[in-house]
């Protein structure tokens, strides 16, 4: 019997700084050696003594100096070298004066990160408006950029990011596959963009009456044990093969994907459950057996269903805002396409990803 267990997803509808809309009160989702080395030992070099006091100097090429003054050429030369190193490491780590993120460069007047540069970026070509769900003041960091835009974004022209640095023309696109073609120009390319780009995500939909069963469909049609953990299993399997399938995912490095998906796996449960319209019902059934299967402590179960009631809360919320096919697929990109997750080769590329995903779902949302 397989016990299924989730992280806590609590704020699923809490997500500040999106549009004013239901699905965007639940996108984004708030998840959460030593190097040693060897000299090589060589030849010591010899320095003659210094010439006594009084005593005439030497001309520059005379035999007993030319030891002397190499070493000191060379010392004053390894010492302009170095210090030109430590230079070059120090402009290197400069933070992004936005989030405190590793600085890819100077962009739009100010050092920033290659997220918060797009963002930025995106923000003033499309003249976008951004609301703030809580005070205004939320903090804009590494962990919590994403969280509010309007706070990133008001982040972004506090520190000194110029509007008018931002170019309005076309830039080079890339295409994915040669399916469709990634712009950030002028409205119609950005829309034809996004069309494409929701369509493949629908395309790796799987679709819930024939990969869940039709008992999936039935809120009235009470389940056991046996069928809620196939069920599980089905939709865990399902979140996988969808991930596999969708746009520039299966083009990153084999680990950043175990990475994003060992991450990510629980809010893709959560939201593949709330889509297939999976019986809230089942929670208890789905506590029994995880307990039935493995056997816990009493502090362990509080937690455990906790966990439980944190899944049907989740599942009710977005019940309740009738979410259509479009919109979670580019809410499970939102998720999926997460930086918070550890290791990553290539965060910026992921942060990117993620921008490209919510403003797909930003997009479809004003068009409805």
């Amino acid at each position: 019997m397989a016990m299924v267990a989730w992280r806590s997803t609590e704020g699923v509808g809490d997500t500040q700084g999106t549009l004013s809309s239901p699905v965007s009160q639940v996108a984004p989702l708030s998840l959460s050696g030593d190097m040693t080395g060897h000299m090589n030992s060589g030849p010591s070099l010899e320095i003659p003594q210094t010439v006594a006091a009084g005593a005439p100097a030497p001309p520059p090429n005379a035999p007993g100096t030319s030891a002397a003054t190499t070493a000191t050429n060379n010392t004053s030369s390894s010492s302009s070298s170095s210090s030109s190193s430590m230079d070059k490491q120090q402009s290197q780590q400069i933070e992004c004066i936005v989030c405190g993120d590793k600085s890819s460069g100077k962009h739009y007047g100010q050092f920033t990160c290659e997220g918060c540069k797009s963002f930025f970026k995106r923000s003033v070509r499309r003249n976008l408006s951004y609301t703030c769900r809580a005070n205004r003041n939320c903090p804009v960091d590494q962990h919590h950029r994403n969280q509010c835009q309007y706070c990133r974004l008001k982040k972004c022209l506090k520190v000194g990011m110029r509007r008018e640095a931002v170019q309005r023309g076309r830039l080079p696109t890339q295409s994915y596959h040669g399916q469709f073609a990634l712009t950030n120009g002028d409205p119609l390319q950005c829309h034809s963009y996004l069309s494409g780009y929701i369509s493949l995500l629908l395309r790796a939909e799987p679709y819930p009456t024939s990969r869940f069963g039709s008992q999936c469909l039935q809120s009235n049609n009470l389940m056991g044990i046996e069928n809620i953990c196939e069920l599980a299993a089905r939709m865990l399997f399902s979140a996988v093969e969808w991930a596999r399938n969708i746009p520039f995912f299966p083009d990153l490095q084999v680990p950043d994907q175990v990475a994003l998906l060992r991450l990510t796996w629980s809010e893709l449960f959560v939201l593949n459950a709330a889509q297939c319209s999976m019986p809230v019902h089942v929670a208890p059934l789905l506590a029994a057996a995880g307990l039935h299967a493995s056997p816990m402590s009493a502090d362990r179960v509080v937690a455990f269903m906790d966990h439980i009631r944190v899944f049907q809360e989740q599942v009710e919320k977005l019940k309740v805002l009738q979410v259509d096919s479009a919109e979670y697929s580019c809410v499970k990109a939102i998720v999926l396409f997460t930086t918070d997750a550890c290791g990553l080769s290539d965060v910026a590329h992921v942060e990117s990803l993620q921008e490209k995903s919510q403003c797909a779902l930003e997009e479809y949302v004003r068009s409805q």
